[in-house]
């Protein structure tokens, strides 16, 4: 399955072209700079209604910029092979079977979408159109959190029982992961990383969940957006997971796996800046390890690239995506209904392995243009 843009392409050695769609906050400090980390990768085109930034970053970087409504205009440029998405989550969707249509690859950022049924539509377009689709887990190939993986795969934790985590922050007002026309909310901009990081620890999916969400009068959020959600997921008889995260609490990213033998916990665990500590736990003998910073972005292009040149499924597929929106639409469910949710069962054969550790230095993050962080001071 290769599309129009890339037959031929192994053999010629020539780059991935890539236009970046969306350029807010993550797309400008970590995306735009991942491409000098990324030998088969270039940057080609960028993507915004901002005119400032159109004009500031493609000078920068050297590359024509355009409007969203230019973005076929740019698709049908031969030097785009593949698109980097880093728009507001409902978007998501109508620009990934838009690319797919013009024989372009896809590299989505997280979530994939905001329903199930849109999942399944950018699935099926680029699977129609004979063009790769990733899901941008840049976790999949990050060296600590392989290494957690590494760990509980190997038994040295015993048999995994449960799993929790925390991740949350305070967000800034009027940010747009406070409104629900574009997907706000914390379960789909955090607790993503919470799902998805049980779901490649137990290798395994949930069958049932249940879920709380707070209710206050915070004038930071849309209505009917829980500014934070205390989630419980059940993975057979034997596993349990909780996690909780908010978007009007103190900074936190951790996650803590326990097995019949020991424990494994990871402090920093999703964020893309600074350290990562694990403490492994076993016979009552902690052992601490640092894993330093690195560029967590170049990876994913380094390894959609190959994917793209060796013309194979990558592992974070559309699926995969799929996978964790199902999970998060239950659990939302089971807020506005009040009671446990049951999954249908779902089969996953592809998950994140050791062997796919990508180490890159990290970048320099540059002052971004009209793109403020989403986290208050």
């Amino acid at each position: 399955m290769a599309s129009r843009r890339t037959n031929g392409r192994r053999s010629s050695g020539r780059k991935i072209g890539y236009a970046v769609v969306g350029l807010g906050h993550i797309a400008q400090t970590a995306v735009l700079p991942a491409f000098a980390h990324a030998k088969n990768s270039h940057l080609v085109a960028l993507l915004s209604d901002d005119e400032d930034k159109r004009e500031k970053l493609s000078r920068k970087y050297g590359c024509d910029a355009y409007s969203y409504e230019q973005y076929e205009d740019c698709l049908g440029r031969d030097e785009v092979d593949a698109v980097y998405i880093a728009l507001p989550n409902t978007m998501h969707a109508e620009y990934t079977v838009r690319a797919a249509q013009a024989g372009v690859h896809v590299l989505c950022e997280k979530p994939m979408a905001t329903n199930e049924a849109d999942c399944r539509r950018m699935i099926g377009a680029c699977d129609d159109a004979g063009v790769r689709l990733m899901v941008a887990y840049r976790l999949h190939l990050e060296p600590a959190n392989l290494e957690a993986i590494r760990v509980v795969k190997s038994g040295r934790l015993g048999q995994p029982r449960f799993f929790s985590s925390d991740f949350s922050y305070q967000v800034k007002e009027g940010n747009i992961r406070t409104q629900a026309e574009l997907g706000g909310g914390p379960i789909w901009d955090i607790g993503v990383y919470c799902i998805n990081a049980a779901r490649y620890l137990f290798r395994a999916e949930p069958a049932e969940v249940v879920a709380f969400g707070t209710r206050d009068s915070d004038q930071r959020f849309d209505a009917g957006i829980p500014a934070g959600m205390s989630c419980l997921l059940r993975f057979g008889d034997e596993q349990l997971a909780t996690f909780n995260v908010s978007f009007q609490a103190a900074a936190t990213a951790t996650y803590r796996i326990v097995g019949t033998k020991g424990d494994l916990c990871l402090d920093e665990a999703y964020e893309y800046q600074g350290e990562r500590e694990m403490v492994v736990t076993v016979d009552d003998d902690p052992r601490t390890r640092t894993f330093r910073k690195t560029d967590q972005f170049g990876p994913e292009l380094v390894y959609f690239s190959d994917c793209i040149l060796r013309d194979v499924e990558p592992e974070p597929s559309g699926e995969e995506g799929l996978a964790d929106v199902r999970v998060i639409e239950a659990l939302l469910r089971s807020v506005d209904d009040g009671r446990p949710v049951r999954l249908p069962p779902f089969k996953r054969h592809a998950r994140p392995e050791p062997r796919m550790k990508m180490r890159r230095p990290p970048v320099r993050e540059p002052e971004p243009v009209h793109a403020d962080s989403p986290v208050a001071e």
